[in-house]
C-alpha cells in the first residue's frame, strides 16, 4: 500500500443510487428449508415464490387480529 493517496479528483457520492435495491439474504433452519423445498417442488415454483406466499399469509392473519 502507499504511504498516501490522492484525492483531490475524487467525485463524493459518483456510485451512489437512492432508488437501489438491496436483496438480503435470508438463511432457513434446515426443517424450515426442506418444508419450503416440498412445498415448492409441489408447485413447481421456486423457493423465494413460497416463502413470500406464507409470509404474505402471516402478515394477513395478523392484520386481521388488528
Amino acid at each position: 500500500m502507499r504511504e498516501e493517496y490522492d484525492f483531490s479528483k475524487a467525485v463524493r457520492g459518483k456510485l451512489y443510487r437512492a432508488d437501489a435495491k438491496l436483496n438480503i439474504p435470508i438463511y432457513l433452519d434446515d426443517e424450515v428449508q426442506a418444508f419450503v423445498r416440498a412445498i415448492a417442488e409441489k408447485r413447481n415454483t421456486d423457493y423465494s415464490s413460497v416463502v413470500n406466499q406464507l409470509l404474505r399469509g402471516d402478515m394477513k392473519l395478523l392484520e386481521s387480529m388488528k
